[in-house]
Parts: C-alpha cells; structure tokens; sequence
C-alpha cells in the first residue's frame, strides 16, 4: 500500500463528511396553507419610471383616466373585449351603451380610445403593476411622470403643436409640465419610443415599456393617432402638486349620466372582481381581493384561453383576456401565439432597445397631449 496517499484520502473522506452535513441542515418548511405571504417591497422610482414610460407623454386628463382604470384589470379585459367587438359605437351611441354595463366610470371611459385599451388589455401584467404602484404609491408614481416629462422637453421632444399644448408651471412648489389637447373636444394619442423621447435610458435593469400599435412603423420620436372626438369621455384631472388625481364632476356627471358633487376620486374595490392587491397595506386598507392563495395573474392567464375561445365563436362582447404574455417581435408581424405585434416590447430586452434608439436618434420629433374637460373637479 502506498501510504504517501493516506492524507489525501483522509482529506477526501472529511470533504464528503462535510457535503454531506451540510446537506444535511433542516430547511425551513413552506408556510402553511392560508398564510399571508411576505409584505411586497415599494417600486423603486426607476420601476415607476418604467411603467410610467409609455403614458407619461399622453394628456393629462388621459393619464388620470388610465391610472385609475389600472386597478381594475379585470374590467379593462371586458372593455377591451366589447370594444373590439364594438368598432362602430362612437360618440353619443357609445356613451348610451356604456350606460348599460356595470363597468368602473374610468374603463368605461377608454372604450373611447380603443387603443390604450388594446395596450391595457395585451399586457394586463403591466397593467396590475401599473395599478398596484397607483394604489400604494400615487405620489411616487405621479412624480415620475413628471420626471419622465422633464427629461422629453430636455431631449426637445415635448412642445406644443397643433395637436397638444404643454405649458410649464408651478404648483405647491414644485415645476409641473401640463399636456392639454390644443382642441377640449380632439384627442391625440401618440406613439413613441421611450429611449429616443426620453433620452439615454439611465436604468439598464430596468428598460422601459413601451407599445407600438399594430401597422407601426419606427420613424420619428413621435407619432400621434388619428383625432379622437371625445366629447364628455375625458373627465379626469392630475393635481401635479399634490400627487394626486381628480375628476372634473361636471364632465363626469354628462358621460355618466349621474349627479356626484365633488370631484374627489376613490378606488372602489368592488370593481376588483377578486383581483388580488399586491401588498398587504393595500389588502388592508380597501379589504378582500382574491381568497388566501390565489394567483390574479395566474386568473388573468385562466381566463385568457377562454377569451380566446369566446372571440374564436363571435361572442367578443363576453369576458376573456388575450393569449398569454407573449412578446412579438415587431410591429405588424406576428408574435407566437398568433397575435400581431403591437404589445410592449421593451422590458428584458435591452439590447434591442438600444437598437431602437440608434435608429430613432437621428430623426425626433416632439409633439404632445393635453387633458380635456377642464375645470369643476375639486382638487385635494
């Protein structure tokens, strides 16, 4: 026997010894069945900035509208859904069907821009985000939008034009940027891409999202939709001062056909339709969401195959959600689950977001948004 290896087998044994007693060590057992999950963390500001970053540019009236229709993910599927199925109902005709469904105020108010809630509805992940940051972080949230807008008036990419008017003032101490439509009556939603209109994109971890509708072609940082007659469709308002938003209750009370007398928002968890809320303040603070163990994203992904399915027969005017979460690859093409492109591309892919602004760079073009309806709204 060769005793010049002894050491080395006595070295060997120990290690093994060693693996195994740390393998060995008792794991912690899961939580038992019901038990409320780990308090969720605040979104850092480059997060707010990031789900900020494909409406910060849009009116304001627009933004306050969209934010409080973000807790409501499941009732922005079923407008997305009837819109869809519903093209031709505008103006008057559209505010007489909305009298009939059970809907929050604020999602029915987007079935008159069918495309933000085709954005809402492709991507309700970002969507419930967006709405979780709105609950538990208003101010934060609003702030960045601010700081979004900042940054494309320093890029030279928000200026009044013949579709907007952006004013700059002072409100509780703080310089606000005010995106207004240059017509009340007119909307236009732009299109652009977040790395060229913002500037260099400072959070790499956290590349922006973004939508490109289907048919969009990458040209210059801003391109706005054809004009929206909104008639009393935009009631909402931002108080930028006060991080908060309100509603212009006389505009509200005509698209709504009711009487309020205030123009005080307030989040109504009924219209959660058992939506789980994020964290448990918010849990606490508005009561119940999803029963202990539930998933809402997991019930988004659920109900999509039976959208799906419901479209497939012609009943577009019924509850689903699209197909999943896919990503496509560009506008106008076709993503894997069979879908056109037009969703956010952005997130977890910077390298093409980089691609993006090398292109984009060379051609800006600024233009903006405003809120209509004006004042009435009490603002807090």
């Amino acid at each position: 026997m060769n005793w010049n290896c002894i050491p080395g087998i006595v070295l060997g044994f120990a290690a093994a010894l060693a693996a195994v007693g740390a393998s060995a060590q008792p794991v912690a057992p899961p939580p038992p069945p019901g038990t409320s999950a780990p308090a969720a963390q605040s979104f850092r500001n480059e997060e707010l900035e990031q789900l900020a970053a494909p409406i910060a540019l849009y009116p304001d009236a627009l933004v306050a509208q969209i934010l409080m229709a973000s807790t409501y993910p499941l009732e922005v599927v079923e407008a997305a859904r009837w819109s869809k199925a519903n093209p031709k109902v505008k103006d008057k005709a559209l505010e007489d069907a909305m009298q009939q469904q059970r809907w929050d105020p604020s999602v029915k108010s987007l079935t008159a821009f069918p495309q933000v809630l085709a954005m809402m509805d492709q991507k309700l992940d970002w969507t419930q985000k967006l709405g979780d940051a709105f609950l538990a972080q208003q101010k934060e949230l609003m702030a960045a939008v601010q700081r979004l807008r900042a940054k494309a008036q320093a890029a030279g990419n928000l200026k009044s034009g013949k579709e907007q008017t952006v004013k700059v003032e002072q409100q509780d101490g703080s310089t606000v940027y005010i995106i207004e439509p240059a017509n009340p009556q007119v909307v236009y939603v732009p299109t652009y891409n977040p790395v060229v209109v913002y500037g260099p994109w400072p959070y790499p971890a956290y590349p922006p999202y973004y939508y490109y509708p289907p048919g969009y072609v990458a040209g210059p940082a801003f391109v706005f939709s054809v004009g929206i007659i909104v008639g009393s469709a935009m009631w909402g308002g931002c108080h930028w001062g006060g991080g908060n938003v309100y509603i212009n209750h006389n505009t509200y009370n005509n698209f709504n056909r009711t009487n309020i007398g205030n123009g005080n928002w307030e989040h109504r968890p009924e219209h959660r339709k058992g939506a789980q809320y994020r964290d448990k303040a918010t849990q606490q603070r508005f009561g119940g969401g999803a029963k202990p163990g539930v998933d809402s994203r997991e019930a988004f992904r659920g109900r999509a195959e039976a959208g799906q399915q419901d479209i497939a027969r012609g009943g577009g005017d019924k509850f689903g959600s699209p197909g999943g979460f896919d990503r496509p690859e560009g506008a106008g093409n076709r993503a894997a689950g069979g879908r056109e492109a037009g969703a956010f591309d952005g997130v977890g892919r910077g390298g093409e977001t980089r691609d993006f602004s090398n292109r984009g760079a060379s051609s800006r073009a600024s233009a903006g948004m405003s809120r209509g309806g004006g004042g009435g709204g009490r603002r807090r």
